[in-house]
């Protein structure tokens, strides 16, 4: 008899245990990594649409000035513009939309959709008093917001502010494209600029069909004649054309303008150009040639 039998037959009598031999270990199976969860959607941000009665009590703004427009598009131009106007204040690109409102708690949104104010009012009273706040401040009447990415979100805009006043501010596709590229270039190559900016463009004309009574000026015809196009834009605004509105790009309280140089003098005198010619046909690529056709640069 094998030792090891005797020796599990004493330690079974005394102990109830025996002794094993080992089995060989395994190499643990490396784990599989978890497939990473899709990002969840955000809800939409439920408000309702304040009716004419309804102004008084939430909304401070009247008649706020909205630039749809996409990316270098000219949209700096505009605003220093307008902004020499002394009933507009326009100020830098606020960026309202991506300010959000959270419950810190279920209570408080009870509390809340008690008084008839979901997340979505909420947002919009603060976007309210945000730019209420910033025209108070400026001491005008009219405050004119030109954030290119409000394009994307033109609908609610509108149902925020009923009486919000549009104006579609259109450049060549091709020299959106162009100027997209050339601002970051290492960031992006043409191609990539050219679709980037092109889901601009596409909001921008959405605005445009489905905004009724707003005011569509292009780029190249205010650097062409700036007095003709600020007069009728300033008759859309319902003020008063100012000749000091060609008096712009110097220094205010709020911001230095770069990269205009002296265009102040030229817009005076007229022989501000473009900065360069117009696309050729054959330099329109077929991703923009629709919307290059239905903004008028293309047959």
């Amino acid at each position: 008899m094998s030792l090891m039998r005797n020796l599990n037959r004493a330690l079974t009598a005394t102990t109830g245990l025996q002794v094993r031999k080992a089995a060989p270990a395994t190499p643990d199976r490396p784990k599989k990594a978890a497939a990473p969860k899709p990002a969840a959607k955000k809800p939409t941000a439920v408000y309702r649409c304040p009716g004419p009665e309804d102004l008084a009590t939430d909304r401070l703004l009247r008649q706020p000035v909205f630039i749809m427009s996409p990316v270098r598009s000219g949209s700096t131009l505009l605003r220093m513009l307008l902004n020499t106007h002394s009933r507009l204040h326009a100020p830098h690109e606020l960026h309202i939309r991506r300010l959000e409102v959270g419950y810190g708690s279920k209570l408080s949104q009870k509390a809340m959709s008690a008084l008839d104010l979901e997340r979505g009012d909420l947002e919009h009273l603060l976007w309210d008093r945000v730019m209420h706040r910033e025209l108070v401040k400026s001491g005008k009447d009219f405050i004119v917001e030109k954030t290119p990415s409000n394009a994307f979100v033109h609908q609610r805009i509108k149902d925020c502010w009923p009486d919000a006043r549009f104006v579609f501010l259109l450049r060549h596709p091709v020299s959106i494209a162009r100027s997209w590229h050339e601002g970051d270039p290492d960031k992006r190559t043409y191609e990539e600029a050219t679709a980037d900016a092109l889901r601009y463009m596409k909001a921008v004309e959405r605005a445009r069909e489905g905004i009724t009574g707003g005011h569509t000026v292009h780029y190249e015809d205010i650097t062409a004649d700036p007095e003709k196009e600020i007069r009728r834009l300033c008759l859309f605004l319902g003020i008063d054309f100012e000749p000091t509105m060609l008096d712009y790009g110097k220094k205010d309280d709020t911001q230095v303008v770069k990269g205009l140089g002296d265009w102040r003098d030229k817009i005076r005198t007229g022989t501000v150009q473009a900065g360069r010619a117009l696309p050729s046909e054959d330099e329109i690529p077929e991703i923009l040639r629709p919307l290059c056709q239905a903004w008028g640069y293309s047959e």
